[in-house]
């Protein structure tokens, strides 16, 4: 179901570069990764009692240190988060060739399973964080790429789970400046070491990278001969040094109040709201992390919301500025591709199996706007191979497999997925890690906040008190009161099936332009999908059913293949999705808007009122939480976005930048006009 179109290798450095830019010499000397082993081991055995172990790496290097920290963790009861940093940014492709280059896997055999895993994730060369999970969750790897300095200052420190230890490579350590080590000082325990190989504290400088270390609060160590100690205790000057660096960061973002964290024993109780693609991947997240949770949804199965289409297409939304909205999709595509991946590589018994097909996706242009747009798109940005690339003509004919005589932008590790098996396969998934209770065919009309927590309200039903309650409703997300002011707007989607017959049954990748086209599945193609704000009702509409059709001639005139679209059935199916005027999410706790406008009258216009919604946590509902407005890209972003919020509530590092949580926050509407001093 996995079949990739043949496409060109484009490779951004050369492999003599490659050897150059992450020299082997240490790296793959076997007497090496043993004394990195056994370092590993005690770091490991230091902290055995603690049920989420997080670490930093700075330098992927060739990846065999990576695949050391994962293989030396064995402790059953024991998480691991390994957060690494690497300037140069690296895909799956290029880390084999290093491999192939280093022989460190032949000298150590053992770490050939988990290299294999690790290139199955496909790792790309984007700029960000990309979270690889292994294990049901027991071992998450963050690939932070780009410029460290930046992906450190970028990342919220985690008072619950901080870096405890630190691994430098050598042939990064002399050329990290101080406001690295104070940043990674900012993200760690106030009792973590760093550990590196031959670092020389008596080179003859006033400054050494040793020095620097210390100079942050650091135990520097040679790993080769290192004793660990659980709770090396710095100078109290260095530690305030540190605190100083945290409050400032929460300063700056204090108006963008995150989750409450949920206290580690016993398991919270959780309530989730929703049975479509992103409270069922909320559900998986959380269970990853040892949480029951309670789902109702008011349907008789999952996915029955705009999560019920037979496909839908995966791809990242690219930007000509590559902002936070490019980077964030290019995350959450990767993330949620990878999951389809993990879920589908080894099913458990009788899970269900998600119809997919990473078979690329083709945008093309429709009229001479959208070709501008395209084509700044493409020119703006160095866009790496393995996210898209551009093709001509006849490649695009080939890809297609069908003549469409278009020029267009090619992703390559894209395609389609069915929504709603993804759904229960993510939550069938959680309900064997973890205790998970499903109320199908339960609609809540009501919630509410008492003292001891949120109660949810059905005709004849009073659930609760749960002292998290999450709204992942899709269309329903403003039908109650706490969330009725959310500025969102529901769009009806009618997507058209057709029968897979002569030309049109040959189509080999998924169509984007005016519109969107699916190769087959199960003899039918997907053709859609229509777009009404606000619609009236959601019954078969034949005008929109026709819409679909003269969206795909519009895009692709003259193609003998158009004539085999036959909508003749009056086949298709309506939906709502839930729509936000900057196409990010809504993630995060959900606010308490009637207080927001009672504080702007107090602080209306006023010299301070900028400090003030700057420096002031904006009012939400406690305890209450959002998880919606996926818009047409639900497949691309939820599981990425309910990723964050399970790890918002649990207190862990979150893969996203603070100015991409800032933008997904659900009071974002209202905090940008407050934060500039402009009126609501």
């Amino acid at each position: 179901m996995t079949a990739e179109p043949n496409k060109p290798c484009q490779i951004k450095r050369d492999y003599p570069q490659l050897i150059n830019l992450y020299p082997a010499t240490a790296h793959t000397d076997a007497h090496y990764l043993s004394k990195l082993s056994i370092y590993q081991q005690r770091v490991f055995e230091a902290h055995s009692q603690q049920k989420l172990l997080v670490l930093g790496q700075i330098g992927l290097g060739n990846g065999l240190e990576l695949l050391s920290w994962w293989r030396t963790q064995t402790n059953p009861n024991q998480r691991l988060l390994l957060n690494v940093f690497e300037p140069n940014p690296i895909n799956a492709y290029e880390l084999k060739l290093l491999w192939d280059q280093s022989a460190g896997l032949t000298k150590v055999p053992e770490l050939e399973p988990l290299a294999q895993r690790l290139l199955h994730t496909e790792p790309t060369a984007i700029i960000g964080c990309q979270r690889l999970i292994f294990d049901d969750g027991r071992t998450t790897i963050d690939l932070h790429f780009g410029d460290i300095q930046s992906q450190l200052s970028s990342l919220i420190h985690s008072p619950l789970h901080p870096v405890q230890h630190w691994l430098v490579l050598p042939h990064l350590q002399n050329g990290l400046n101080q406001q690295i080590h104070w940043q990674m000082a900012k993200l760690s325990d106030d009792g973590a070491t760093v550990a590196t190989i031959g670092l020389n504290e008596s080179s003859g400088l006033s400054e050494t990278p040793v020095s620097r270390f210390q100079a942050c609060g650091f135990e520097v160590r040679d790993f080769t001969c290192a004793e660990i100690q659980t709770n090396p205790q710095p100078d109290a000057i260095l530690l305030h040094e540190r605190h100083v660096l945290r409050q400032q960061d929460a300063k700056a973002y204090a108006f963008n109040p995150m989750a409450a964290i949920l206290p580690s024993v016993p398991p919270s109780s959780i309530a989730i709201i929703g049975g479509g693609l992103a409270s069922a991947h909320l559900v998986l997240s959380l269970a990853e992390r040892g949480q029951s949770t309670q789902l109702f949804c008011k349907d008789a199965k999952l996915g029955q919301g705009a999560s019920g289409n037979r496909q839908g297409a995966i791809y990242p939304l690219l930007t000509p500025e590559n902002d936070e909205l490019s980077r964030f999709f290019q995350q959450a595509f990767l993330f949620s591709r990878r999951r389809v991946q993990a879920l589908t590589s080894a099913p458990a018994p009788n899970q269900t199996p998600i119809s997919h097909d990473f078979c690329g996706v083709l945008q093309t242009a429709h009229d001479e706007r959208s070709q501008l747009r395209l084509d700044k798109i493409i020119q703006s940005q160095n866009w790496p191979s393995e996210i898209a690339y551009r093709v001509d003509a006849k490649l695009a004919n080939s890809l297609a497999n069908i003549n469409i005589d278009k020029s267009g932008f090619f992703y390559p590790l894209a395609g389609w997925v069915c929504p709603y098996e993804y759904a229960e396969a993510a939550l069938q998934k959680a309900q064997q890690l973890s205790e998970v209770k499903l109320h199908l065919e339960t609609e809540i009309l009501e919630i509410e906040y008492q003292s001891e927590g949120w109660y949810l309200i059905t005709a004849k039903h009073r659930f609760g008190p749960f002292a998290q309650l999450v709204l992942a409703n899709g269309a329903a997300l403003t039908q109650f009161d706490a969330s009725n002011k959310l500025q969102i707007s529901p769009f009806r989607g009618q997507v058209s099936h057709v029968p897979a017959q002569f030309q049109l049954s040959q189509l080999a990748t998924v169509l984007c332009a005016n519109g969107y086209l699916t190769p087959s599945h199960e003899g039918l193609h997907c053709l859609g999908a229509s777009y009404v704000k606000e619609p009236k009702h959601l019954d078969f509409c034949p005008l929109e059913q026709q819409e679909n059709l003269a969206k795909m001639h519009e895009s692709y005139p003259n193609q003998s293949w158009l004539e085999d679209i036959d909508m003749s059935g009056n086949n298709a199916r309506v939906g709502v999705r839930m729509v936000t005027r900057d196409h990010f999410p809504m993630m995060g706790c959900a606010p308490d808007v009637p207080k927001i406008i009672k504080d702007y009258a107090q602080h209306q216009l006023t010299k301070e009122s900028h400090h003030y919604w700057q420096t002031t946590p904006a009012p939400v509902h406690e305890g209450l939480y959002i998880l919606g407005g996926l818009g047409s890209r639900g497949l691309s972003s939820g599981p990425l976005a309910a990723e964050c919020l399970a790890a918002q509530l649990c207190g862990e590092p979150i893969p996203l930048d603070k100015a991409t949580l800032c933008k997904l926050n659900p009071n974002r509407m209202w905090l940008r006009k407050l934060l500039k001093g402009k009126a609501l």
